[in-house]
Protein backbone atom coordinates (compact mmCIF):
# COMPACT_ATOMS: atom_id res chain seq x y z
CA UNK A 1 0.00 0.00 0.00
CA UNK A 2 2.76 2.31 1.02
CA UNK A 3 4.60 1.71 -2.53
CA UNK A 4 1.38 2.51 -4.26
CA UNK A 5 0.45 5.62 -2.48
CA UNK A 6 3.90 6.87 -3.08
CA UNK A 7 3.70 5.46 -7.24
CA UNK A 8 0.54 7.93 -7.03
CA UNK A 9 2.10 10.72 -5.35
CA UNK A 10 4.52 10.83 -8.20
CA UNK A 11 1.74 10.72 -10.50
CA UNK A 12 -0.14 14.06 -8.64
CA UNK A 13 3.64 15.51 -8.97
CA UNK A 14 3.80 14.84 -12.69
CA UNK A 15 0.48 15.73 -13.21
CA UNK A 16 0.49 19.39 -10.96
CA UNK A 17 4.04 20.12 -12.82
CA UNK A 18 2.17 19.83 -16.47
CA UNK A 19 -1.09 21.93 -14.92
CA UNK A 20 1.00 24.33 -13.76
CA UNK A 21 2.62 24.73 -16.54
CA UNK A 22 -0.48 25.02 -19.13
CA UNK A 23 -3.48 25.51 -17.31
CA UNK A 24 -5.05 22.32 -18.39
CA UNK A 25 -4.59 18.18 -18.31
CA UNK A 26 -3.69 17.60 -14.11
CA UNK A 27 -7.16 15.60 -14.72
CA UNK A 28 -6.39 13.63 -18.06
CA UNK A 29 -2.93 12.89 -17.26
CA UNK A 30 -3.36 12.01 -13.61
CA UNK A 31 -5.92 9.39 -14.70
CA UNK A 32 -4.90 8.26 -17.74
CA UNK A 33 -1.73 7.28 -15.31
CA UNK A 34 -4.54 5.65 -12.89
CA UNK A 35 -5.44 3.39 -15.28
CA UNK A 36 -2.37 2.42 -16.19
CA UNK A 37 -1.71 1.51 -12.45
CA UNK A 38 -4.77 -1.24 -13.03
CA UNK A 39 -7.53 1.68 -11.34
CA UNK A 40 -10.98 1.09 -12.94
CA UNK A 41 -12.45 4.33 -14.30
CA UNK A 42 -15.00 5.45 -11.53
CA UNK A 43 -12.07 4.95 -9.10
CA UNK A 44 -9.43 6.76 -11.32
CA UNK A 45 -12.05 9.82 -11.63
CA UNK A 46 -13.38 9.83 -8.28
CA UNK A 47 -9.86 10.19 -6.80
CA UNK A 48 -8.65 12.78 -9.21
CA UNK A 49 -11.74 14.72 -8.87
CA UNK A 50 -11.73 14.35 -5.10
CA UNK A 51 -8.21 16.12 -5.29
CA UNK A 52 -9.17 19.28 -7.76
CA UNK A 53 -11.94 19.79 -5.34
CA UNK A 54 -9.13 21.80 -3.20
CA UNK A 55 -6.75 22.93 -5.67
CA UNK A 56 -9.88 24.40 -7.95
CA UNK A 57 -11.05 25.94 -5.11
CA UNK A 58 -7.74 28.14 -4.29
CA UNK A 59 -7.55 28.38 -8.39
CA UNK A 60 -10.58 29.89 -8.49
CA UNK A 61 -10.37 32.04 -5.55
CA UNK A 62 -7.56 33.60 -6.85
CA UNK A 63 -8.97 34.49 -9.93
CA UNK A 64 -11.90 36.12 -8.27
CA UNK A 65 -9.73 38.11 -6.20
CA UNK A 66 -7.55 39.42 -9.62
CA UNK A 67 -10.94 40.09 -11.12
CA UNK A 68 -10.49 37.26 -13.95
CA UNK A 69 -14.25 36.12 -13.75
CA UNK A 70 -16.91 37.08 -15.51
CA UNK A 71 -20.10 35.39 -13.22
CA UNK A 72 -22.78 35.82 -16.12
CA UNK A 73 -20.45 33.30 -17.99
CA UNK A 74 -19.46 31.50 -14.48
CA UNK A 75 -23.94 30.79 -14.09
CA UNK A 76 -24.70 28.59 -17.37
CA UNK A 77 -21.53 26.72 -17.50
CA UNK A 78 -21.47 25.64 -13.57
CA UNK A 79 -25.31 24.23 -13.83
CA UNK A 80 -24.85 22.86 -16.73
CA UNK A 81 -21.72 21.40 -16.15
CA UNK A 82 -22.73 19.91 -12.45
CA UNK A 83 -25.77 18.34 -14.68
CA UNK A 84 -23.65 16.55 -16.86
CA UNK A 85 -20.83 16.15 -14.38
CA UNK A 86 -23.73 14.13 -12.12
CA UNK A 87 -24.88 12.17 -15.28
CA UNK A 88 -21.42 10.88 -16.11
CA UNK A 89 -20.33 10.10 -12.90
CA UNK A 90 -23.45 8.19 -11.87
CA UNK A 91 -22.93 6.45 -15.35
CA UNK A 92 -19.32 5.65 -14.40
CA UNK A 93 -19.93 4.43 -10.97
CA UNK A 94 -23.53 2.41 -11.70
CA UNK A 95 -21.40 -0.73 -12.91
CA UNK A 96 -20.61 0.11 -16.18
CA UNK A 97 -16.70 0.69 -15.65
CA UNK A 98 -15.11 -2.00 -16.70
CA UNK A 99 -17.66 -1.55 -20.31
CA UNK A 100 -16.69 1.39 -20.33
CA UNK A 101 -12.65 1.40 -19.78
CA UNK A 102 -11.74 1.19 -23.46
CA UNK A 103 -13.99 3.90 -24.48
CA UNK A 104 -12.43 6.21 -21.64
CA UNK A 105 -9.07 4.87 -22.84
CA UNK A 106 -10.04 5.92 -26.22
CA UNK A 107 -11.65 9.33 -25.00
CA UNK A 108 -8.34 10.29 -22.89
CA UNK A 109 -6.43 9.26 -26.51
CA UNK A 110 -8.76 11.85 -28.57
CA UNK A 111 -8.27 14.42 -26.31
CA UNK A 112 -4.42 14.47 -26.29
CA UNK A 113 -4.64 14.71 -29.95
CA UNK A 114 -6.81 17.83 -28.89
CA UNK A 115 -4.15 18.85 -27.25
CA UNK A 116 -1.44 18.28 -29.99
CA UNK A 117 -3.61 20.39 -32.24
CA UNK A 118 -3.75 23.23 -30.12
CA UNK A 119 -0.03 23.56 -29.42
CA UNK A 120 -0.43 24.36 -33.18
CA UNK A 121 -3.66 25.51 -34.42
CA UNK A 122 -6.48 27.42 -32.08
CA UNK A 123 -9.72 25.75 -32.19
CA UNK A 124 -12.49 27.21 -33.90
CA UNK A 125 -14.66 29.07 -31.54
CA UNK A 126 -18.16 29.73 -30.15
CA UNK A 127 -20.03 32.99 -28.83
CA UNK A 128 -20.63 33.25 -25.65
CA UNK A 129 -23.23 33.01 -24.06
CA UNK A 130 -25.46 31.32 -26.73
CA UNK A 131 -23.47 28.08 -26.32
CA UNK A 132 -22.64 28.06 -22.76
CA UNK A 133 -24.91 25.41 -21.64
CA UNK A 134 -24.30 22.59 -24.46
CA UNK A 135 -20.64 23.14 -23.88
CA UNK A 136 -20.97 23.39 -20.21
CA UNK A 137 -22.72 20.14 -20.09
CA UNK A 138 -20.73 18.24 -22.53
CA UNK A 139 -17.41 19.71 -20.56
CA UNK A 140 -18.71 18.02 -16.85
CA UNK A 141 -20.26 15.38 -18.13
CA UNK A 142 -17.34 14.18 -20.05
CA UNK A 143 -14.94 15.26 -17.39
CA UNK A 144 -16.69 13.08 -14.98
CA UNK A 145 -16.32 9.89 -17.68
CA UNK A 146 -12.92 10.65 -18.47
CA UNK A 147 -11.29 11.70 -15.18
CA UNK A 148 -10.83 15.42 -17.12
CA UNK A 149 -11.55 17.19 -20.37
CA UNK A 150 -12.53 20.26 -19.04
CA UNK A 151 -9.49 22.46 -19.18
CA UNK A 152 -9.65 21.58 -23.23
CA UNK A 153 -13.03 21.20 -23.99
CA UNK A 154 -14.51 24.30 -22.27
CA UNK A 155 -11.41 26.61 -21.21
CA UNK A 156 -10.03 26.27 -24.77
CA UNK A 157 -12.92 26.71 -26.71
CA UNK A 158 -13.87 29.91 -24.35
CA UNK A 159 -10.48 31.45 -24.97
CA UNK A 160 -10.81 30.59 -28.94
CA UNK A 161 -13.71 32.79 -28.76
CA UNK A 162 -10.89 35.61 -29.03
CA UNK A 163 -12.66 37.58 -26.21
CA UNK A 164 -10.37 38.55 -23.16
CA UNK A 165 -8.30 35.54 -22.33
CA UNK A 166 -7.67 35.94 -18.80
CA UNK A 167 -11.75 36.72 -17.98
CA UNK A 168 -12.38 33.00 -20.36
CA UNK A 169 -9.90 31.38 -18.19
CA UNK A 170 -10.76 32.51 -14.80
CA UNK A 171 -14.69 32.36 -15.55
CA UNK A 172 -13.95 28.51 -16.83
CA UNK A 173 -12.09 27.85 -13.77
CA UNK A 174 -14.81 29.35 -11.28
CA UNK A 175 -17.30 26.94 -12.98
CA UNK A 176 -15.09 23.86 -12.59
CA UNK A 177 -14.50 24.45 -8.76
CA UNK A 178 -18.78 23.45 -9.03
CA UNK A 179 -18.36 20.44 -11.50
CA UNK A 180 -15.43 19.02 -9.67
CA UNK A 181 -17.31 19.34 -5.88
CA UNK A 182 -20.50 18.00 -7.79
CA UNK A 183 -18.75 14.68 -9.56
CA UNK A 184 -16.66 14.38 -6.17
CA UNK A 185 -20.17 14.15 -4.05
CA UNK A 186 -21.40 11.73 -6.21
CA UNK A 187 -19.01 9.79 -6.73
CA UNK A 188 -18.30 9.03 -2.71
CA UNK A 189 -21.72 8.06 -2.73
CA UNK A 190 -21.50 5.65 -4.96
CA UNK A 191 -17.98 4.18 -3.90
CA UNK A 192 -16.22 3.37 -0.73
CA UNK A 193 -13.63 5.07 0.92
CA UNK A 194 -10.63 2.39 -0.04
CA UNK A 195 -11.40 2.50 -3.46
CA UNK A 196 -10.61 5.90 -4.11
CA UNK A 197 -9.86 7.95 -1.29
CA UNK A 198 -6.21 7.11 -0.38
CA UNK A 199 -5.12 7.66 -4.16
CA UNK A 200 -6.91 11.17 -4.32
CA UNK A 201 -4.79 11.97 -0.97
CA UNK A 202 -1.43 11.20 -2.52
CA UNK A 203 -2.81 13.02 -5.63
CA UNK A 204 -2.27 16.03 -3.55
CA UNK A 205 0.67 15.20 -1.24
CA UNK A 206 2.35 14.73 -4.72
CA UNK A 207 1.26 17.67 -6.21
CA UNK A 208 1.55 20.35 -3.49
CA UNK A 209 5.28 20.57 -4.26
CA UNK A 210 5.09 20.42 -7.52
CA UNK A 211 3.95 23.99 -7.87
CA UNK A 212 7.08 25.66 -7.76
CA UNK A 213 8.60 23.63 -10.53
CA UNK A 214 5.85 24.12 -12.82
CA UNK A 215 6.38 28.20 -12.78
CA UNK A 216 10.16 27.42 -13.44
CA UNK A 217 9.30 25.42 -16.44
CA UNK A 218 6.54 27.83 -17.37
CA UNK A 219 9.28 30.52 -17.38
CA UNK A 220 12.00 28.62 -19.28
CA UNK A 221 10.18 26.19 -21.62
CA UNK A 222 8.36 27.28 -24.70
CA UNK A 223 4.35 26.41 -24.63
CA UNK A 224 4.08 24.63 -27.36
CA UNK A 225 6.60 22.36 -26.79
CA UNK A 226 5.17 21.79 -23.56
CA UNK A 227 1.79 21.15 -25.19
CA UNK A 228 3.44 18.60 -27.76
CA UNK A 229 4.96 16.58 -24.72
CA UNK A 230 1.68 16.59 -22.48
CA UNK A 231 -0.39 15.64 -25.74
CA UNK A 232 1.83 12.66 -26.35
CA UNK A 233 1.92 11.07 -23.17
CA UNK A 234 -1.61 11.20 -22.81
CA UNK A 235 -2.30 9.83 -26.63
CA UNK A 236 0.54 6.94 -25.30
CA UNK A 237 -1.12 6.46 -22.39
CA UNK A 238 -5.08 6.28 -24.39
CA UNK A 239 -3.32 3.69 -26.67
CA UNK A 240 -2.17 1.86 -24.47
CA UNK A 241 -5.57 1.83 -22.59
CA UNK A 242 -6.74 0.58 -25.29
CA UNK A 243 -5.06 -2.09 -26.73
CA UNK A 244 -4.78 -3.65 -23.41
CA UNK A 245 -8.82 -3.78 -23.05
CA UNK A 246 -9.96 -3.73 -27.21
CA UNK A 247 -12.97 -1.72 -28.18
CA UNK A 248 -14.57 -5.13 -29.58
CA UNK A 249 -14.79 -7.55 -26.65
Amino acid sequence: MIEDFWQIATVGFAAQMVDGALGMAYGLTSTSLLLTLGYSPAAASAAVHLAETATTAVSAGSHHVARNVDWKLVRPLAIAGVLGGIAGATLLASGAGDMLRPFVSAYLALMGGVILWKAFRNLPGIRPPRDLLPLGGIGGFLDAIGGGGWGPIVSGTLVACGNSARHMIGSAIAAEFFVTTAIAVTFAGHLSWQEFGWAALALVVGGVPAAPFAALIVRFAPRRTLMIGVGLLIVALGGYGVSRTGLGG
